[in-house]
């Protein structure tokens, strides 16, 4: 060949086989390269198996783990001999001879290239499909130990009456199985009909027969198994229609049959299922026929019959029958909907009672007495004011306080009284300087429990802890405080070796601690220093000295985590909350089992229900869900940990849930029997919030009992925005020590809102006896406002608050400077007819930026007062002190009839109110200026002559104006 020119040729280099050195050194580089593989999947797998070993649930994790074994190879041997045994029968079935055609000729090379790897591509394959499906079939472990363990629920759908388990339990795993049998058989008549292509069963361009008697036959077995699946597919449709959702005017989430499913999709699928057999059988007969022409026929046939039938009869019935007489067609479905979804989310005992929405009571004295009886009214605000605890509580920086605190209720002096809590966790990003030591083996735990009255505040907007300092003391008495396990204790530590921890610090000096617990796991075995070197990619782990004799690693140790680790069939609320109980911090942790398979009750989803205004800005908050559709649910266990050991107990509480009963019988000696609770934990227990949002959206439709209003949408609620934030989402709900009017004495409840779809005035209020142990617990309890007036709702509420002059002055006044103004929880109070609605009123002023209460509004029939106490508000309301309130249907000045109750606004033609106002705003400025400073006196002096100089303002105000306007102070004119 001539030189192309691409330069000067050298001589020829050969390239010979490696050398023996470089040989062995590359396999070696593999043997290690495969054990590193392999000891990277035994340390997930160790690791896992010591966590579970040590926190006593090994049960769970040996369970667990064979029962995807199991369903690993037993479905994955099914798919692979299914599918290897119809390749195999499809070569055994192969004709002697090839036909000679250029098609044939052309796949002879591609057999002769395969001839010698036939039984290793034969495994290749299968082995390929096999471990596909049983991936696929282990993934469906909680649906087999549902299957094998189900137990009854004692009811029947009213449709076909089977027992709700058929459709809880049995039906998801039947169409798991008929679901993994046309995958079979899809994937067996490829891999045949291939085969058969190959070696000239099946022929496109080859002249003569297209396939050979025996390729027919065994496709058409194959097609034939498809349609009978096809067929049992079509009959369990039938009982799916009572599990189906689909779009209805009345909900957007309808589940259970409608007129059209009952007389239409119904029949049709009965039909279908009749054709179906038909059509398999047509196919097996080809066996003997050895002709595809039957068998096409009735497979078309059966396809034109699922559009005519399936498809287009129903159209017309919805039509045509039901569309021009929805209300009466749909009634009797609709009333099997309203009964099944208010069994399934346990609001069908919720006690509906019309309330006028206004006091009839003329004595205003009494009313202020009644309040106090009414409610313990709860000021301090535990989504408000952890900044302020972490301010003067936290003590040392690498302590802090949750983002939103709890609300639990403690004795004292022989009474209940609703308490804010939280305790004093550990936080890495205030150590003085981070490392791996400080930061896993030094700074390892939080120090004690931090509680206030709910109820009350000092004269400086302070909580009044009833435990406090470090270490605690207070009104708890005597309790372990150590708190190895919190909400926001997300790193791992290696406690009880060599190493020493901090314990805490006084005066005296820093305190050192090593863990005395049993919990975590030991790392005194190189194997597993080694194992938790690899899963946490730490290679300090294996050789530092820091670890020895007696070190334990703690990781998981979230409460949620924990609880969500050994029970993974559970859903978790998304608030776990502390208590002190018989000397030790156990966080209590309520779960939820469920199901979506409950028939004609509709579906709602978790993670969109349970959202609030508090999860939208803390993700803490949310919702633990394993199943996010769901149109059952039970609070049906409570679980605690304990913030020093970690250990994890799981109480029994729904004793009636068969739900439970089943996983109980899946892993049985997880859940401890409800006797097992003791009594001081059990006066902490309450009604989990994420199961009261579920119920609460489901009551704004859900509270009718009759279809025709239910499909009329006359009586729809909302669940109203929070009027207190800027967040647009619902208004979360409150704990709350109050009085319904049916009710004799105070109980702890959990209180909402409703208002009409679309509008913002309250149609309803909603509560629910939240303390567990008591006979009431769980009730629910609604007061269902009149249609005919206008009762002002949250949002109004707070609009009206915020447009009354005074007190948007004084609100003006309060945001001088730097500082900031929060709204507190909008608490509202049923009160002889009408509706008590109390919010707090923080500010955030100079350096500190920690909120103090500072004012509280309180309204009540169309009465304000804006004051520092609750006690001075509710006086001013109901006139205890001798003030006056304009009559609602007087004008105020504002321009409207605001029903408003308060002074008129204040004119600069009055130098009384303006000298007064001057004089407030040189309080607060003064106010400010000591609190940058830190000086307390002073800020104490000029928080005084503020509340002077306000009061004298108002007084002027209520005084004619002497100037002549005509319309006292208050003017005609704004």
């Amino acid at each position: 060949m001539p030189d192309r020119g691409g330069g000067p040729t050298g001589p020829r280099i050969r390239v010979g086989r490696p050398s023996r050195r470089v040989r062995t050194l590359l396999m070696t580089l593999g043997v290690l390269a495969v054990l590193g593989m392999a000891f990277t999947m035994f340390a997930g797998f160790w690791t896992d198996w010591l966590w579970y070993r040590s926190v006593h649930y090994s049960s769970v994790f040996t369970t667990t783990l064979w029962t995807k074994i199991g369903l690993f190879f037993v479905f994955g041997l099914l798919m692979a001999l299914a599918v290897g045994f119809n390749i195999w029968l499809a070569h055994r079935l192969r004709p002697p001879l090839s036909a000679m055609s250029m098609e044939q000729q052309n796949l002879d090379r591609y057999r002769m290239g395969i001839a010698p790897y036939k039984k290793w591509l034969l495994f290749g394959i299968t082995a390929l499909v096999g471990l596909i499906a049983g991936a696929s079939a282990s993934g469906q472990w909680r649906t087999w130990l549902m299957w094998v363990n189900g137990v009854s629920f004692n009811q029947k759908d009213p449709q076909f009456h089977l027992d709700v388990s058929f459709y809880a339990f049995d039906l998801p795993w039947y169409r798991f199985l008929l679901g993994f049998g046309f995958a079979a058989a899809i994937l067996s008549v490829i891999a045949a009909a291939l085969t058969h292509y190959l070696y000239g069963g099946l022929r496109v361009t080859s002249p003569g027969a297209r396939a050979t008697a025996a390729a027919t036959g065994h496709l058409s077995v194959l097609i034939g198994i498809f349609v009978a699946l096809k067929a049992v597919a079509y009959w369990l449709d039938r009982y799916g229609l009572a599990v189906k959702s689909s779009d209805f005017k009345a909900t957007d989430n309808w589940t259970g049959l409608r007129y059209v499913d009952a007389n239409a999709y119904l029949p049709a699928k009965t039909i279908l299922f009749c054709i179906a057999v038909i059509c398999a059988l047509l196919f097996f007969a080809t066996i003997w026929r050895r002709t595809w022409q039957l068998p096409v026929i009735g497979f078309g046939l059966m396809v034109l019959s699922a559009i005519l039938i399936g498809g287009l009869y129903p159209a017309i019935v919805q039509k045509f029958q039901v569309q021009p007489n929805e209300q009466a067609k749909e009634a009797p479905y609709v009333e099997k909907n309203l009964a099944a979804t208010r069994q399934a989310y346990g609001i069908d005992g919720a006690k509906v009672d019309d309330y006028p929405g206004k006091s009839n009571t003329d004595d205003k004295t009494q009313l202020r007495d009644d309040v106090d009886a009414t409610a313990s009214i709860r000021i301090l605000d535990p989504n408000i004011v952890s900044p302020t605890f972490q301010q003067l509580q936290q003590i040392r920086n690498y302590y802090a306080f949750p983002t939103n605190l709890d609300v639990d209720r403690y004795t004292k002096d022989g009474k209940d009284q609703d308490t804010v809590i939280g305790l004093r966790e550990i936080n890495l990003s205030g150590i003085p300087k981070n490392n791996w030591i400080n930061d896993h083996f030094r700074y390892t735990h939080g120090y004690g429990v931090v509680a206030a009255e709910g109820t009350s505040a000092d004269s400086e907007g302070r909580p009044e802890f009833t435990e406090s300092d470090l270490p605690s003391k207070g009104d708890l008495g005597t309790y372990e405080q150590r708190v190895y396990y919190g909400e926001k204790t997300n790193m791992y530590s290696i406690v009880g070796g060599p190493q020493k921890e901090v314990d805490y610090s006084d005066d005296s000096g820093e305190k050192t601690y090593s863990y005395k617990g049993d919990s975590g796991v030991n790392l005194s075995n190189p194997v597993n220093r080694a194992a938790y070197a690899v899963a946490f990619s730490e290679p300090q782990i294996l050789y530092s000295g820091a670890i020895g004799e007696g070190s334990r690693i703690l990781y998981n140790r979230t409460p949620k985590d924990r609880v969500e680790s050994v029970a993974p069939w559970l859903t978790i609320d998304g608030d776990a909350y502390p208590a002190v109980v018989d000397g030790r911090i156990q966080w209590i942790v309520d779960a939820y089992t469920t199901t979506n398979g409950y028939p004609y009750s509709s579906r709602t989803t978790l993670g969109d229900t349970t959202a609030d205004s508090l999860t939208a800005t803390n993700n803490q908050r949310a919702v633990v869900a394993q199943q996010n559709q769901v149109n059952y649910i039970r609070n049906s266990v409570k679980a605690t940990v304990d913030a020093y050991t970690g250990e994890v107990k799981l109480y029994e509480w729904d004793t009636q849930d068969p739900v439970l009963k089943t996983w109980k019988k899946a892993f049985p000696g997880t859940v401890e029997p409800k006797s097992e609770i003791s009594d001081e934990l059990m006066a902490h227990l309450r009604y989990p919030q994420d199961l009261f949002k579920v119920q609460r959206e489901l009551l704004t439709r859900y509270h009718v009992k009759d279809a025709d209003t239910f499909l009329s949408g006359s009586e729809v609620w909302q669940v109203p925005d929070d009027p207190t934030n800027k967040a647009g989402e619902s208004v979360p709900p409150y704990y709350l020590s109050m009085r319904m009017p049916d009710q004799k004495e105070q109980a702890f409840s959990l209180t909402t809102t409703f208002t009409p779809n679309g509008r913002d005035n309250l149609s309803a209020f909603m509560a629910v006896d939240a303390e567990a142990g008591t006979e009431g617990y769980g009730q629910i309890r609604l007061l269902k406002l009149p249609t005919s007036t206008t009762v002002s709702g949250p949002k109004q509420i707070q609009s009206q608050l915020n447009s009354e002059q005074d007190i948007a002055e004084t609100i003006r006044l309060l945001r001088g400077g730097d500082s900031e103004v929060e709204y507190g929880n909008l608490l509202a109070v049923p009160l002889d007819g009408g509706l008590l609605y109390v919010e707090p009123v923080y500010v955030r002023g100079g350096d500190l930026k920690y909120p103090l209460l500072r004012k509280v509004l309180v309204s009540y029939g169309g009465a304000t007062a804006f004051e520092d106490t609750l006690d001075e508000a509710l006086n001013k309301v109901f006139g205890a002190d001798g003030a006056t309130e304009t009559p609602p249907d007087q004008d105020t000045g504002t321009g409207e009839d605001d029903g408003g109750g308060t002074t008129p606004p204040p004119t600069a033609e009055n130098p009384t109110v303006q000298d007064a106002l001057d004089d407030a705003q040189k309080a607060f400025e003064a106010g400010q200026e000591a609190l940058k400073k830190g000086d307390w006196e002073a800020y104490g002096r000029a928080q005084e002559d503020l509340q002077d100089a306000l009061e004298r303002a108002e007084k002027a105000q209520s005084q004619p104006d002497s100037t002549g306007g005509g319309e006292g102070a208050g003017g005609s004119e704004s």
